[in-house]
């Protein structure tokens, strides 16, 4: 099949999405390692500097930072030489979540080139912080939004509420569009 043949990519709906997270789910425990070097984990991980030590974890991004939250913060890890990157982020549908997709991926995708290890948490580790990752995934790793979720879920059963899922669609679909307008102002070999 030529190129110009080849269907376009198409975002799945909300519906097939869940059916794909809560699809043969099993037992996680409080971090995994989901892509190399980068972990998503619960707010108890993320407070214990001996395990973080044990990991090697070298950047922190809470999804969860702020006074109402997990109110970690930078000083929080001063004598651990963790870098630190906090999103206050409620877990609830109607949050945009979209505003910190770059500044989160831009985040680990730095601390990933410096050869760090990077710990993603939230309260329980499956959705805020699950989103953020899916959405570094897609921004910098160039997956798709199905691509993502397949390679996150092998290693730990994650649920981004409703609301985030859909923001995760529209960035997949703006991504989508701007793959295959790259696709088109491609020259002909």
């Amino acid at each position: 099949m030529r190129p110009e043949e080849e269907p376009e990519y198409q975002t799945p709906p909300t519906c097939d999405l869940l059916g794909l997270l809560l699809k043969n789910r099993r037992p996680t425990g409080a971090v995994n390692e989901v892509w190399l070097n980068l972990y998503v984990g619960d707010a108890f991980t993320a407070q214990n500097k001996p395990q973080l030590a044990n990991l090697g974890i070298t950047h922190v991004l809470n999804a969860a930072h702020g006074p109402r939250h997990i109110d970690t913060g930078p000083r929080f890890y001063n004598d651990a030489n963790i870098e630190y990157h906090g999103v206050e982020a409620s877990d609830c549908k109607d949050f945009d979540l979209r505003p910190f997709f770059r500044d989160a991926a831009e985040f680990i995708h730095v601390a990933l080139r410096q050869q760090g290890k990077v710990l993603v948490h939230c309260a329980r580790g499956i959705s805020r912080s699950a989103t953020l990752v899916l959405a570094y995934l897609m921004l910098r790793e160039g997956l798709t939004l199905v691509e993502a979720l397949e390679a996150v879920r092998r290693h730990r059963n994650i649920l981004p509420n409703a609301g985030f899922l859909n923001q995760l669609r529209q960035l997949d679909a703006s991504l989508a569009r701007q793959r295959n307008k790259g696709q088109i102002a491609l020259p002909e070999k």
